[in-house]
């Protein structure tokens, strides 16, 4: 990458108390994003998007620049709307919801794909979009995050890397460096546009970084995941839930 460039070390898929399957309040995610080094997280909820937009407002007061988005439940499974401000709906299908993101000047990604056991969308499902995530954090061997970056170069998707943190102590276990051939280095995070970050992610100006979450903290999460993803569903509306395999646990 060039040097004379902005590069932002930037975390695109956590989750916060606003997922009914996450813990931590925005603040917290943002003080320790910016404490460990990263110049930015995209809350990216289960279908829920206000925190995200409070998360994107507070932002700069902790010297990270500022993305809104949601994790959005399509026909097809899971997709990540990155620079949204409204939540797309759920249960439509794969390419109208990466329509609808674009028409709101967002970046659509396939987080965990193929997963079926996390709401991946299946390899045949993967249509246009602008990015797929080919390291997740979260996954307990290296075999998911191959197969995903495999078919990213096959293809030429942009690459992406997570944590997929639904607790505080994972955020930034995996991030993804964005280069903006727009903005000098030594630019603060907090004073950097975020079209430019996004556009810059739609060009695929990105490096992988970070490692896999370890084993027992990924296994507690998925327990814990399955529980409240079964409680959430008694209460929630969810017409196309019912396609589903009922083993799934969100991610």
């Amino acid at each position: 990458m060039n040097e004379d460039r902005a590069v932002l070390s930037i975390d695109p898929h956590v989750h916060s108390e606003g997922s009914y399957d996450g813990s931590e309040p925005v603040e917290l995610i943002l003080e320790h994003a910016s404490d460990i080094g990263l110049d930015g997280v995209v809350v990216t909820d289960h279908d829920e998007i206000e925190e995200s937009l409070y998360a994107a407002e507070l932002a700069p007061e902790y010297g990270l620049v500022g993305i809104p988005g949601v994790e959005v439940s399509t026909a097809a499974g899971h997709l990540l709307a990155i620079g949204v401000e409204e939540r797309p709906e759920r249960g439509r299908p794969f390419e109208a919801t990466v329509t609808g993101i674009r028409e709101q000047g967002g970046v659509a990604v396939v987080p965990h794909p193929f997963q079926r056991s996390r709401h991946g969308v299946r390899r045949k499902n993967v249509g246009d979009c602008d990015g797929i995530e080919v390291y997740n954090s979260m996954v307990f061997t290296g075999y998911r995050n191959r197969r995903a970056r495999t078919f990213a170069e096959e293809h030429d998707y942009p690459r992406f890397g997570a944590s997929d943190a639904h607790s505080i102590r994972n955020v930034g276990r995996a991030y993804t460096d964005v280069a903006l051939p727009d903005v000098d280095a030594g630019t603060p995070p907090g004073e950097i546009a975020t079209e430019d970050v996004l556009s810059a992610l739609r060009a695929g100006e990105t490096d992988i970084r970070g490692k896999r979450t370890p084993v027992h903290r990924s296994t507690r999460q998925y327990t814990k995941g399955a529980v409240r993803k079964s409680a959430y569903l008694l209460t929630a509306s969810l017409p196309f839930v019912s396609a589903w395999p009922s083993s799934m646990n969100n991610a």
